[in-house]
């Protein structure tokens, strides 16, 4: 498990956006998942800028998120698809084919999972996978508890996202929504992860899946027994951790 702690968010963002680009000039035909969230805002941006002054091939890249919202319109601001295809796929011009996600809207979703994971297999599974981590360690929408076996399912919400997705869409209380994410496992058959975070406020958690042990309580956790993983944070998310790993 390689750490690397960045100055400050800038940086941060700038390191992170590399990884992706770099991931599609290693492999033209690379399968990349993403990550949304408040993390990867800026690292999106600045891949999408230096495609548009650098032009490069990505005709053969494939694109997809690792989660996606359920019971929600496609169309909602905050659905994974929107976010991805306005952040990445559209100023890169991923071809619509190329950017494989779940419908938000469904009559089985144990179905789409399954079709999910076969168009990934299909393109021969995912080189690399960008990783956010939940307040509470949870890694796509996979919450505490979540077994470290678990395939593409369908999980519920972590409750402070749930509040703010119910506020934003005004949905009503008795309507059921989660998240279709990959599971556990899935994630970790991924030929490499970079699991991200920044903010004083992933600190503790960081030092928790980091440095304490792998439990399905803190998902994130698992994460140490991957293979090729990076552990990339900028300074005020490696806070807690400062004292094991000097800046780089």
């Amino acid at each position: 498990m390689k750490i690397t702690i960045t100055k400050n968010e800038q940086e941060f963002d700038v390191t992170a956006a590399w990884r992706i680009i770099g991931q599609m000039l290693a492999k033209p035909d690379a399968v990349i998942g993403l990550s949304t969230g408040q993390t990867t805002i800026g690292m999106h941006g600045i891949v999408a800028a230096i495609y548009k002054q650098y032009p490069f091939d990505v005709s053969r890249i494939t694109l997809f998120n690792v989660d996606e919202l359920t019971n929600l319109p496609r169309e909602y601001a905050g659905s994974c698809y929107s976010i991805i295809h306005e952040q990445l796929v559209k100023p890169l011009g991923i071809a619509e084919e190329n950017f494989i996600m779940p419908p938000t809207m469904a009559d089985d979703f144990v179905a789409e999972a399954r079709l999910f994971d076969q168009r990934l297999a299909a393109r021969g599974g995912a080189d690399l996978q960008m990783l956010g981590i939940g307040w509470n360690g949870h890694i796509g929408i996979n919450q505490p508890g979540t077994p470290f076996e678990s395939e593409t399912w369908v999980s519920p919400m972590d409750p402070i996202f749930e509040e703010r997705v119910r506020k934003e869409t005004g949905v009503a209380a008795d309507h059921v929504l989660g998240g279709l994410t990959l599971g556990i496992k899935n994630i970790m058959q991924t030929r490499k992860i970079v699991l991200i975070a920044k903010g004083e406020h992933k600190a503790e958690i960081i030092e928790k899946a980091i440095l304490g042990p792998v439990t399905t309580d803190i998902p994130a956790s698992v994460v140490q027994l991957h293979p090729n993983c990076e552990i990339l944070l900028d300074a005020a998310a490696a806070s807690r951790i400062q004292r094991f790993i000097p800046l780089t």
